[in-house]
């Protein structure tokens, strides 16, 4: 499901688990991971099973083109890259690159240093070890409480084992491997190493206290009450996980009848729920009853999400996407929000916070992360639903990783809060509706929008992409050493070097074409009209279907948030297949 390699290389950084794209980095060498497209799930919709996974792919004209007219026939990354620096998205996403390079800026998914308030020249003394690719739900909850608190601390990142090999002398500093793990400078010059997330981000409250300016996130220690209730929400919180994990990685057995729930599920009145299912929205209801005990959207009646907060939402998000996935039930439509509406509020309430954006994945990453860290997930529930939804979110439906892309995705909502860095969305001079989210924005605009934030991405570390993209052509992806858990992991895979030129080329002009300023969707198309003919020159009929290929093996390796927020990720994913068909 993800793949992993290190290698040396400038600025933006191609990578494979979460993704591919890594923001730019002083760092010369990175562990990266990409995640690859289950086989269960099926190959891509314009391509075949066959051995050579590219029959049929191509309906290419004749041509003969000599490798330096192929070479000069789109602009080169440089231009790109510049064209990019000139447009206001790409100028404000290279001005967060500079400040979060001193700590300062905006959450994001690659930073190594957090300074947020304190002084420059004070370095932390805690380093947090997370994983690279953004898979953990420890790490990410962890992360979620630095953000909120505003924790000054070093971060440094460390592969996990299901796509990567841990480097040596983590292992030889921490058991186990463990993440994540935090490091304390002492004053003699010694560290200190702990692990197992809930600890650390106690210890992380407690050394940040109240008294300091810091928000509390846990009750005081003279808070019988509350802490009474942290205790309860916890074992809450365990026996959620416990429901979802006996729904999502074990047979679900014989449904039986629940004709309340079953008719606001379905509509329809009659047996067709399993009793694990019935238990795991049983406990949802637990949960939700826990939040509307309170004033406002979180567990606590504080105006801020709090430690316990955290613990639950990173298995919630992982809990949304496999049951929409494997399960055909969407936690988050229309109807489910009537069942569990302090639930969505709640949700809805993270979604409105912009490092929340920072650090969640999107439905295709979790059920590509999630079979590696759990186990295989069974298929169950609501049949009919799951296989919509499952063909939405893994882009065999042939429609929702296609152009034109409609407004928002049909299965995960993407305007519940900010859909892009709000830097990115002030240069665009898209602003928020009255209540927090950009429901209500103009289309056309975000669709630009989104777009160009990719090309950034892109033309950012173009020839490191192509590089990457070309493990999928024929000769490459050859793993002489091991494998990972993680499907398709291989971190030692080379390119197939006939093709990185040419997967080069069709790149620049994928990266041209998101770059496009046109104002609506239907020049934009037109505008990508145009283009073909320039795609399919550069390109010899010999090696289309090895471009294609890489094409469709970068398209599959996209990863949320590791390279690029949903919004603009789909927009990526799309334009590739856009690249794909045009050849």
């Amino acid at each position: 499901m993800r793949l992993a390699f290190k290698f040396a290389a400038p600025a933006l950084l191609v990578s494979a688990a979460n993704g591919f794209l890594v923001s730019p980095s002083s760092s010369s060498t990175r562990t990266f991971t990409a995640a690859g497209r289950a086989a269960a799930a099926g190959v891509p919709f314009f391509l075949t099973t066959s051995n050579s996974n590219n029959k049929g792919m191509s309906k290419s004209k004749p041509r003969t083109l000599s490798m330096s007219a192929q070479i000069t026939s789109t602009s080169s990354w440089d231009d790109l890259k510049a064209s990019s620096a000139a447009q206001p998205i790409g100028s404000a996403l290279n001005n967060q690159v500079e400040l979060r390079k001193s700590g300062k800026g905006s959450a994001h998914v690659q930073n190594k240093l957090r300074l947020f308030d304190a002084d420059e020249n004070e370095q932390p003394k805690i380093t947090l070890y997370r994983d690279h690719a953004g898979w953990c739900p420890y790490c990410q909850k962890t992360m979620l409480l630095i953000e909120e608190k505003q924790v000054p601390i070093n971060i440094e990142l460390v592969p996990m084992r299901s796509y990567g090999d841990k480097p040596a002398e983590f292992t030889r500093m921490v058991a186990g491997g463990m993440l994540p793990a935090i490091t304390i400078e002492r004053a003699n010059g010694q560290k200190q190493v702990i692990t197992e997330s809930g600890v650390i981000m106690e210890l992380l409250d407690r050394a940040h206290p109240e008294s300091e300016g810091y928000k509390p996130m846990m009750p005081d220690e003279n808070d019988a009450k509350g802490k009474k209730k942290y205790s309860q929400l916890a074992r809450l919180e365990r026996e959620f996980f416990s429901w979802w994990c006996t729904l999502m990685f074990r047979p679900e057995g014989p449904k039986m009848s629940v004709p309340g729930i079953m008719g606001m599920l379905t509509g329809k009145k009659g047996p067709e729920m399993s009793g694990a299912m019935s238990g795991f929205l049983d406990c949802m209801g637990k949960v939700d009853e826990e939040l509307s005990s309170t004033k406002g959207p979180w567990f606590f009646d504080k105006d801020y999400p709090t430690m316990i907060d955290f613990v639950y939402v990173s298995h919630v998000e992982r809990m949304i996407a496999s049951c929409a996935y494997w399960k055909g039930l969407n936690l988050r439509d229309a109807e489910m929000t009537k069942k569990f509406p302090a639930l969505n509020m709640w949700l809805d309430a993270f979604e409105k916070k912009e490092y929340f954006l920072a650090f969640k994945s999107d439905y295709y990453t979790h059920i590509k992360d999630i079979p590696p860290q759990y186990g295989p997930s069974y298929d169950g529930g609501f049949d009919e639903q799951r296989e919509i939804f499952s063909k939405a979110i893994d882009g065999t439906d042939g429609e929702s990783w296609v152009l034109p892309l409609p407004f928002d995705d049909p299965v995960q909502p993407l305007y519940r809060g900010p859909p892009l860095p709000l830097c990115v969305l002030e240069a665009a001079g898209i602003e928020a509706d009255s209540d927090g989210t950009y429901e209500k924005c103009n289309p056309d605009a975000m669709a630009k929008t989104c777009r160009q934030m990719a090309g950034w991405k892109i033309a950012s570390n173009g020839m490191n992409v192509a590089k990457f993209a070309a493990r999928g052509g024929s000769a490459g992806s050859k793993n002489p050493r091991k494998s990972f858990g993680a499907e398709l992991a291989d971190p030692y895979a080379e390119a197939d070097k006939n093709v990185i030129l040419y997967v080069d080329s069709a790149l620049r002009v994928v990266c041209e074409g998101l770059q496009g300023s046109e104002e609506t969707e239907d020049d934009h198309m037109k505008y990508l009209q145009g283009l073909e003919e320039k795609l399919s020159a550069s390109v010899p009929a010999d090696k289309v279907n090895d471009v294609q290929r890489s094409l469709a093996y970068l398209r599959d390796r996209i990863g949320v948030p590791r390279d690029l927020p949903l919004a603009s990720a789909r927009q990526l994913r799309a334009h590739l297949n856009w690249a794909i068909r045009a050849l």
